[in-house]
C-alpha cells in the first residue's frame, strides 16, 4: 500500500486546526444545557428577593439590554428595574411562589410561562393577588440570562358589600343606548337579588360593591345607578376601564 507523505509545511497547520476544534468541542460541552426545573429555581430566587430588596439575583440573571413591562403598565430598562428593587417596609412582609410553569427550551433560548401567587401582609392585614409572568431567557457568552419578561396581573372580583334591597325598585326598568339603537338594558329584581340583561343576551346577576355601585362575577367592569335632581334614577353608567358608557333610562 502507497502511503501519502504530507508536506512538513500542512503538518503544523494540521496540528492547529486539531488543537481548534477540540477547544471549540470542549467549548460547545462546557455550555450549560437549560430545564424547565432550573428556570423555575432561577426564577423563584429572584421572587424570594423581593421582600429583603436583594439586588443580586436581578442583578445576575437579567440581560443588560433586557426589557422588562410589569403589570402596572411600566417599560423599565435593566436599571431602572435594579433600582425598582428595594426592601419592604416596616411591618410589610410577604411572598410570591411560581405555580404552573409551562416551557420551550431549545439549544440557546427558553420561555417560561408561569403563575405567581402572591400572599401580603400589611401590619396583621393580609392581601392576596395572581399573576401570570413570561420569560424569555437567552444563551449568550456561556451565560443564560432573562432578555425580555412582561406580567400581568388576573382581574379579581371586588369583595362584596352591603346592598339596599329597598333600592331595588328604583333601579328596575329598561335603558337605552340612543333613540335609534335597537339594543336594550333591564334591570330586574327578584326578592333580595338584582340582575341585568342585554338585548341578546343572558340575565345575569349584579352584586353590590358600595352604594350605588354593583359588578358582576367574573367581568371586569362596575354598573353605576345615577340618581337625577327629581331623586329618582335616570342612567346606568358602565364603567369600564375608568371610561363611561351610559345608558339612559326609557321604562
Amino acid at each position: 500500500m502507497k502511503k501519502t507523505i504530507l508536506p512538513a509545511a500542512i503538518i503544523p497547520r494540521i496540528g492547529l486546526l486539531f488543537v481548534v476544534s477540540l477547544i471549540c468541542g470542549r467549548a460547545a460541552v462546557a455550555a450549560p444545557a437549560m430545564t424547565q426545573e432550573e428556570l423555575v429555581r432561577r426564577t423563584q430566587e429572584l421572587y424570594d428577593a423581593v421582600v429583603p430588596g436583594d439586588r443580586t439575583p436581578w442583578k445576575r440573571y437579567y440581560a443588560d439590554d433586557c426589557l422588562f413591562h410589569d403589570e402596572k403598565g411600566r417599560s423599565l430598562d435593566k436599571a431602572k428595574l435594579i433600582e425598582d428593587i428595594s426592601p419592604m417596609p416596616k411591618g410589610y412582609s410577604g411572598t410570591i411562589k411560581i405555580a404552573k410553569p409551562q416551557s420551550v427550551i431549545t439549544a440557546d433560548t427558553a420561555i417560561l410561562s408561569y403563575d405567581s401567587i402572591e400572599t401580603e401582609t400589611i401590619f396583621g392585614q393580609e392581601l392576596h393577588a395572581r399573576y401570570h409572568g413570561t420569560d424569555t431567557w437567552l444563551l449568550r457568552h456561556g451565560q443564560w440570562q432573562i432578555v425580555a419578561s412582561q406580567t400581568m396581573r388576573y382581574y379579581e372580583d371586588p369583595a362584596v358589600g352591603q346592598d339596599d334591597p329597598a333600592k331595588f325598585a328604583a333601579y328596575a326598568g329598561t335603558y337605552q343606548l340612543a333613540q335609534e339603537s335597537e339594543r336594550r338594558t333591564m334591570i330586574s329584581f327578584e326578592k333580595a337579588n338584582l340582575f341585568i340583561e342585554r338585548t341578546g343576551g343572558k340575565k345575569v346577576q349584579l352584586f353590590p360593591e358600595a352604594g350605588d355601585l354593583f359588578f358582576r362575577k367574573d367581568v371586569e367592569g362596575r354598573i353605576l345607578f345615577h340618581f337625577g335632581k327629581d331623586g329618582k334614577v335616570d342612567t346606568l353608567i358602565d364603567r369600564r376601564n375608568n371610561e363611561d358608557v351610559v345608558w339612559k333610562k326609557v321604562a
